[in-house]
């Protein structure tokens, strides 16, 4: 009798889960066999037979009953979340071959932190919508970690973030500009008449940041154990606004991106503009009043991508676009100093 090696046997087990992929996935999703087989337009019979069938081949069960539905067994979760994943990919093809032949009509996912729809993600789309009027964009907003993370599992194409993920041999990037941060106090707190302060005078100070996770609060909190102290985190939010608010509530102090359109902020990139001063700080906006550090603090804003793998056309050229389009974002911004990385 001839013994199959591990690695056939692998192979063999691959063939008979690939017409199985969309089945096993849908069932993890929906959580009951029925649903997943109206879901897909099939039998609820021939589920139920691909699935013991799928069972016997693996030799371990993939499912339980669980109330009225059920639920995936350990052996049936790992199979299902590499379905999901071998989905995706598929799925990515597709549109893929189907953007070749036609790229005025593909779309878009595109992952961006919350601030950045201020303006940077809707002015890049418009401008690049003026020549590209057929291609359509799906926007997902989250936090830097889990905008990077749908960016390694394949289920967004580019995602704008700050601070970049340099060093990352995964991801590839390119800087687009830089945003300065500024400490936001409210107005009757003992620095904001200063016009500078230093990152250890936040020591003991009640701070209000964003969530781990988020990019602004790795830079908070690197900025604390530079300056060689604990902070002392009051609230944490999911929003830059609502940071602000609790700021302007007299809840604390934040670091955030500079808004003040005032002499403290920084002047647009141009031929002939001179740099106004900094060393006033800004006067209060929205309850709230923006105080420069010392020195400067800035965050390296970028568009990045899946190194080494191809861009569908209307993704590819959106990101080229991005790359190359001149942006004029306001007060707070000046050209990026951090290098791209090669894709």
């Amino acid at each position: 009798m001839t013994h199959e090696s591990p690695d056939a046997a692998d192979d063999r087990l691959a063939a008979h889960l690939a017409p199985a992929l969309a089945l096993l996935a849908a069932v993890g999703e929906t959580g009951h066999v029925t649903r997943a087989a109206e879901q897909l337009g099939i039998p609820q019979p021939t589920a139920s037979r691909r699935l013991a069938a799928l069972s016997d081949l693996v030799g371990a069960p993939l499912l339980l009953p669980s109330g009225r539905g059920i639920r995936l067994t350990r052996a049936g979760r790992t199979l299902a979340a590499a379905s999901g994943r071998a989905l995706g990919a598929l799925a990515t093809a597709a549109r893929e071959v189907r953007e070749e032949i036609d790229p005025a009509s593909g779309r878009v996912v595109l992952g961006f932190l919350h601030l950045l729809g201020r303006t940077l993600v809707p002015s890049l789309i418009r401008r690049f919508r003026e020549r590209n009027p057929g291609v359509r964009f799906s926007l997902a907003q989250g936090s830097r970690q889990d905008m990077l993370r749908a960016l390694r599992e394949g289920e967004i194409d580019l995602v704008f973030v700050a601070p970049m993920p340099l060093g990352d041999p995964d991801l590839a990037g390119r800087p687009l500009a830089d945003q300065e941060l500024v400490l936001a106090v409210p107005p009757g707190h003992r620095l904001a008449g200063r016009a500078r302060v230093r990152a250890a005078e936040l020591e003991g100070e009640e701070l209000v940041t964003l969530e781990h996770g988020y990019g602004l609060r790795q830079i908070t909190d690197d900025l604390c154990a530079a300056a060689g102290f604990e902070p002392r985190i009051a609230f944490e939010g999911q929003e830059s606004e609502t940071v602000r608010g609790l700021v302007a509530a007299g809840l604390g102090v934040a670091v955030l991106p500079r808004t003040d359109p005032g002499p403290a902020a920084l002047p647009r990139t141009g031929p002939g503009r001179a740099a106004p001063s900094r060393s006033d700080p800004g006067p209060a906006v929205a309850g709230v009043v923006e105080v420069p550090l010392s020195p400067s603090l800035f965050r390296t804003i970028g568009v990045c991508w899946v190194a080494g793998e191809r861009l569908t056309p209307a993704a590819r050229a959106f990101r080229d676009h991005a790359c190359a389009a001149p942006l004029d974002l306001g007060p707070g911004f000046r050209p990026p100093t951090v290098p791209g990385t090669a894709d």
